[in-house]
């Protein structure tokens, strides 16, 4: 697939979204709606401009209208859908101008904690990193993207975690979501997710290394290349972006 060619074809938007059951997840009963809600947004299961029709919500999970109107409203209240009076609830096109910030704060924040973890990594957390590889690379031999795309996570929020910073991975987080949510766009190139395991090998050699320096080069160059793909995809695909 090249650099700009976008995994998402033009929607379908009347085919139903399954939603996960939301036995998979805990909490109130609008905060397990909003999380079912939430995840398949992120995922694309419902693509950027599709209406979200609660009347279809309800009846799948078999609830009400109020929990589903609630976790709405979280959704709107974090960008992720626009509640349109008289129109209905669509899921949010995506905005390279929220991206390119989102990805400021993001490399902020992790550039400062691979210097850092660079000079305290312990043997035990270089291992951890090391196993985290060991299955990206089978999941990547086994073309399993959204697997790849789990461990791909989890190895950015082992590093912030090293840090010590309880509330830093939660921030890092929070200050990615549009951007996670646009990077489902990219994942599915398995060019793109062959770069993205070198990328993260490279990130973990200069920890192993204690070498600050190598750690935020690999670390910008790393984060930086999402940008280039997406900057490709707004140009392929302007139905997924909001208008300038």
């Amino acid at each position: 697939m090249p650099i700009h060619e976008s995994a998402v074809q033009p929607a379908d938007f009347d085919a139903p979204v399954q939603l996960a059951p939301l036995s998979s997840y805990k909490g109130t009963l609008s905060s397990r709606v909003y999380h079912s809600l939430k995840d398949a947004i992120l995922s694309l299961s419902y693509q950027p401009g599709q209406i979200m029709r609660k009347r279809d919500i309800c009846e799948q999970l078999g609830l009400s209208r109020s929990p589903v109107s609630e976790a709405v409203t979280r959704l709107a209240a974090e960008g992720l859908v626009d509640v349109m009076p008289q129109a209905g609830t669509f899921v949010a096109r995506f905005s390279m101008n929220e991206i390119r910030e989102g990805a400021f704060l993001r490399e902020a924040l992790e550039l400062a904690a691979v210097e850092r973890v660079a000079k305290t990594i312990t043997e035990d957390q270089v291992k951890q990193l090391k196993r985290n590889l060991r299955v990206q690379q089978a999941l990547v031999d086994d073309l399993d993207v959204q697997g790849f795309y789990k461990f791909d996570s989890e190895m950015h929020n082992l590093i912030l975690g090293f840090t010590n910073y309880r509330r830093l991975a939660a921030m890092a987080e929070t200050s990615w979501l549009q951007v996670n949510r646009a990077r489902q766009l990219v994942l599915p190139n398995p060019n793109r997710v062959a770069d993205t395991l070198a990328e993260h090998k490279a990130i973990v050699s200069a920890l192993e290394a204690n070498d600050p320096d190598a750690a935020r080069q690999a670390t910008k160059t790393h984060l930086r290349q999402l940008l280039l793909h997406l900057e490709a995809i707004e140009r392929d695909r302007p139905d997924l972006f909001d208008k300038p």
